[in-house]
């Protein structure tokens, strides 16, 4: 099958022309596509050299140069040399100069030098990560929320939820025969939310989870007695703690989530 190359030029790392390009090609169903990025572009031999490049492999070019003068100069060669180019970034800071009245400043990467958010977005990713499911105790001080409940109470999925919010989130998994790490009770109960389901429903899910795996549901992990002293140990560990405690039994994540924060503002 013919593979389509696609060369992709920026003056930053190429993520948004790439997002861009992926996105309209995936309206096209023939062939295959091979993307290639050229970042950093700076000077017009790197230009020469990629529209060559498409000239010979009989390629697309998409561009994100705030460069006018290099912006320019990608368009009137690929006219030149025949080439379909597409100018990601020039209409749309040709428009807004229009609508704001003055010009751009024309500096590459801003998108993420001026991007806070996207910055605490993705340390707050990696956190929930590294302290997901109890594995590290030493992010129970550290993190924003800390999320207590049984196995199956969906803690790992509000980890990654409110990551996104910028919230870092560690979740710590209760079990009768293991004692929670000594952090949970020095930590401000405040940051402490426990995450309660009845025992029916949890039921339910861990069934359902044994069945994905291709296991019996007769295992020890979805019989109804082990459920019930689980839940009753949660019971005990979250009255000691003296924490706010969300009934997740008939809540989606985002629901439970919002809830969360809530009481985090608060």
């Amino acid at each position: 099958m013919y593979t389509q190359p696609v060369y992709v030029l920026s003056d930053s790392v190429g993520e948004t022309a790439e997002l861009v390009i992926k996105a309209g090609l995936s309206q096209f169903n023939h062939g295959t596509y091979k993307i290639q990025r050229i970042p950093y572009v700076e000077d017009k031999q790197t230009i020469d050299e990629a529209l060559q490049l498409a000239v010979e492999s009989k390629g697309l070019i998409g561009f994100t140069l705030v460069d006018p003068i290099l912006r320019n100069y990608v368009n009137e060669r690929a006219k030149q040399m025949n080439l379909e180019a597409i100018d990601i970034m020039g209409p749309v800071l040709k428009s807004m100069e229009r609508v704001f009245e003055h010009a751009p400043r024309m500096e590459a990467g801003l998108v993420h030098k001026l991007d806070e958010d996207y910055f605490k977005r993705i340390e707050a990713i990696e956190f929930a990560v590294k302290y997901d499911d109890g594995r590290d105790s030493r992010g129970i001080a550290r993190a924003d929320i800390v999320l207590i409940g049984v196995s199956r109470t969906s803690k790992t999925p509000l980890s990654q939820y409110l990551a996104h919010k910028r919230l870092k989130v560690a979740n710590v998994p209760i079990v009768p025969e293991v004692d929670p790490p000594e952090e949970l009770f020095e930590v401000d109960a405040a940051k402490c939310i426990g995450l309660r389901i009845n025992a029916e429903k949890l039921y339910e899910i861990r069934k359902e989870r044994l069945r994905a795996l291709g296991l019996g549901d007769q295992a020890t992990y979805a019989n109804m007695e082990r459920i019930h002293k689980e839940l009753e140990y949660f019971d005990k560990i979250v009255n000691k703690i003296g924490c706010e405690v969300i009934d997740v039994s008939n809540k989606a994540v985002e629901e439970t989530a919002n809830s969360i924060r809530q009481i985090v503002k608060k």
